[in-house]
Formats: C-alpha cells, structure tokens, sequence
C-alpha cells in the first residue's frame, strides 16, 4: 500500500468530513475468535454434529432451548479468554480525534470493541453481543448474562445452569442478546435504523474484515456506492467491499486489521 491510495480519505478529514467504519470477524480473528463460519463454529452433542446456522435461529431456540444455550455459553467462554489487539485500539484512538463525526457499526457480538474502550454511544452492534441476555417472551430488556461454568463442546449440558436463565418476571427461557438467521434487523435491539442514518451522513466509509454477506452491510455498501462516499476496505481477501474500493474513490489495503488500521491512523493524522 502506499500513502497515495489513501489520499482521498486524507481529503475527508482535511474537510472536516465525517467516517464510518465496519468491523466484521477479521479483526477479532486477530485476537483468536475463530469466524463464526468456520470449522471451530460446529457444535457437536453425541453423534450429531450442528452448524450454526442450525443453531443460531429462533426456531431451533424456541424448540430445543437446551442444545442452544451450551454452544452460546461456550462462544462466550472463548470470546471472554481473548483480548483486544491492536486494530481494536485504533479503532478507539480514531473516535477520540474525531468525536462526533465518528461513528462504529459492528457484526462481532464478542464485545472486544467496548472492553478496549469504544464507547456505547458511538458503537453500534447490529448483531447484539453475547454478553447479555433478554426475556425470550420479550417482557424484561437486554442484562449482563451471569458468569455459568461447566459447558464445553460435547457436553450438551452442565450442571444448575436452569435457573440463571429463566426470567424472572414471567419464568420464560432467557435468550442470547444475538440476531439469529430467522430474525430481522430492528432499532430497539440492534440499531438498524441508526446505521442507516450513520450511513447517510457518513463522507467515508472504511471496512474491517468482512465480506458483507448479511443483508444490512451489504446494503450500507449499496448506499455508499450510490453517494460516491471514499471506501477504504481491509481484507487480505477480495470482496464486494474491495472491488468498490478499487472502482473508487477509496483503497483496497489487501493486509490484517491491524496493518490496515495503522495505515489509517496515518491518513487520519490520528
């Protein structure tokens, strides 16, 4: 990469113009999260063997509520033993410098941006965070999910961990603060119609390891084209995002989150 290929971001903050980014599971790939697609996502109980998009819908919840939680529980195990890296910290040395024509729109639902200090104002998590948890039956908001030991792939269950699920207003399952498969993207839970405002007054749109397979990305990217904003995306691997990059004005910085970030911090003069 050289410093040309991100002068047109440069241009942006010279202007006092406004940035958005998007983080997808490249950048906490870097902190040891496997991507949620990829072979470490399986589940297996006995013999069977579960994809996530098995288990992460409101049907396969709602009926077998007790093979779902294991998995969740364990993902939140191997999020909670990894740390923020160095992309993440630049993400949050950008919202310093640059305030309100900041904003941050994440698919990760580890919570590592908001652990390495990206605020919950600015910080939009359009698929939750497995951190918390809300009423199945929608009667209590999202809450911190309590600290449960004991699951582990295979297991399919582990001991007393019945009743820190339940609600306890209407004795309903607790569910994972996450959008499944068979769900849709609404504001109350994950901020669907501020993205769109995010994306509609946005002067530069930067991507961070994602491919932008899920319907809301993937329309930011269309919106983003259309409104000739500067696209700058980072992925080793060609995308969608990339090749709109390329088509400009934008970049396409081929490399990890945390090379691609550090040439942005020199852009942004942050």
């Amino acid at each position: 990469m050289t410093s040309d290929s991100l002068s047109p971001l440069r241009r942006v903050t010279e202007t006092s113009g406004t940035i958005l980014f998007l983080t997808g599971a490249g950048i906490s790939a870097e902190s040891g999260i496997p991507t949620f697609r990829g072979p470490d996502g399986y589940w297996t109980v006995g013999s069977d063997v579960y994809r996530p998009q098995d288990l992460a819908t409101w049907r396969t919840f709602s009926a077998n509520p007790e093979l779902v939680w294991p998995w969740y529980l364990w993902r939140r195990s191997v999020c909670q033993q990894s740390d923020p890296n160095p992309a993440h910290a630049a993400l949050v040395e950008v919202e310093k410098s640059f305030g309100d024509r900041f904003t941050l729109i994440t698919q990760n639902v580890d919570g590592l941006h908001h652990r390495c200090g990206s605020s919950a104002f600015r910080t939009f998590e359009i698929h939750g965070n497995i951190n918390f948890f809300r009423c199945a039956h929608g009667c209590s908001p999202k809450q911190p999910l309590p600290q449960l030991t004991g699951a582990e792939p295979g297991s399919g269950f582990f001991p007393d961990w019945r009743a820190p699920l339940t609600c306890t207003q209407c004795g309903a399952w607790m569910r994972p603060h996450v959008l499944w498969f068979d769900e849709y993207y609404n504001e109350e839970q994950y901020r669907f119609d501020s993205a769109l405002a995010a994306i509609n007054a946005a002067d530069a749109l930067i991507v961070v390891g994602t491919t932008g397979t899920t319907s809301l990305p993937a329309h930011l990217l269309r919106v983003a084209q259309s409104r000739g904003l500067v696209i700058v995306d980072i992925n080793p691997n060609d995308n969608p995002f990339a090749r709109a990059a390329k088509a400009g004005p934008g970049a396409w910085l081929a490399t990890s989150a945390t090379e691609g970030m550090n040439a942005v911090l020199d852009a942004l003069q942050v």
